[in-house]
């Protein structure tokens, strides 16, 4: 039986998500050679023109340039915030603060007069509490200024989720998805003067997290996000982004040792109860609410 193309946007960006969950600890050690408004620069520009040529084949619709412009604000937002925070904080401890961006989707939803069935609202709220266990052994209550950071970053990673529910239904994704890329790192850009501690050392280790954070978790991530919320709901993609910090600390726990604790299983297991309650709503009125 073919798979619908729900079920094949679910497992892409169930990759995703591990790319992303992959690529924390990449860029804590990029950030000893670079500081973050430079990688962001470098990261984003590179990934950007490879999007621009690729899938945009070289050309973006007038008309979609005002909504990627707008999605590519909050990207910038999200990203700069969390990736200063990492300068400050852990990698698995970083990832587990930004998940909570899950739990600000439904939310901001219910604040734009979206109805949510109580099954996604019980689905974002396990997801909460498996955030909240997989946070608490990485010392949550000592919170620092890379704590903070993140947790700004993830305030700009949910509020662009939401956007690209809407303007993904209204606007070609082969043209969304490269100029928000491309503003994202034109922002970088115009911030590196204001950028008093910038620094920039070319090594091995630098050009491997460009390379993989452009190709992998940036160009590719965000083309199959932006192909992918056209037929999963926006909370159910939210939940799908919570494994995020799972993913984080398993990389974290295998290149650097970073400890985890026991309660990473129990966390792990109400963040995909979640998943499993919120998709009770079923398929049909995503595809309703996608394309009606």
């Amino acid at each position: 039986m073919p798979f619908s193309q729900r079920l094949k946007a679910e497992i892409l960006l169930v990759v995703i998500t591990f790319i992303w969950g992959a690529t924390f600890v990449i860029v804590k050690q990029a950030l000893n050679d670079a500081s973050p408004l430079v990688f962001l620069a470098a990261r984003f520009t590179l990934a950007g023109a490879l999007l621009f040529f690729i899938l945009g084949k070289g050309k973006i619709a007038s008309k979609s340039l005002r909504p990627a412009f707008v999605l590519g604000i909050f990207l910038f937002l999200g990203y700069f915030f969390q990736t200063w925070g990492q300068e400050y904080t852990t990698p698995s401890k970083c990832a587990f603060i930004t998940g909570f961006s899950f739990i600000l989707v439904p939310l901001i939803e219910m604040f734009r007069g979206s109805s949510l069935s109580r099954a996604s609202l019980a689905g974002a709220f396990l997801g909460l509490g498996g955030i909240y266990l997989l946070v608490l052994p990485s010392s949550v209550y000592a919170v620092n200024r890379g704590d903070v950071l993140t947790l700004l970053g993830a305030i700009g990673f949910a509020i662009y989720i939401v956007l690209v529910d809407i303007y993904t239904h209204r606007h070609p994704f082969t043209h969304l998805a490269p100029m928000q890329i491309l503003v994202v790192g034109g922002l970088a850009l115009l911030g590196l003067p204001l950028d008093l501690g910038r620094m920039l050392h070319w090594t091995a280790g630098l050009i491997f997290a460009i390379a993989v954070t452009a190709v992998f978790a940036t160009s590719f991530a965000f083309a199959v996000q932006i192909w992918a919320q056209r037929y999963v709901p926006t909370a159910h993609t939210a939940l799908i982004f919570a494994l995020e910090p799972v993913f984080a600390a398993l990389t974290s726990y295998s290149v650097l040792g970073e400890r985890l604790g026991h309660r990473i299983l129990l966390g792990s297991a109400l963040i995909l109860a979640g998943m499993v309650v919120s998709e009770r709503r079923g398929s049909s009125q995503a595809v309703v609410d996608k394309h009606g």
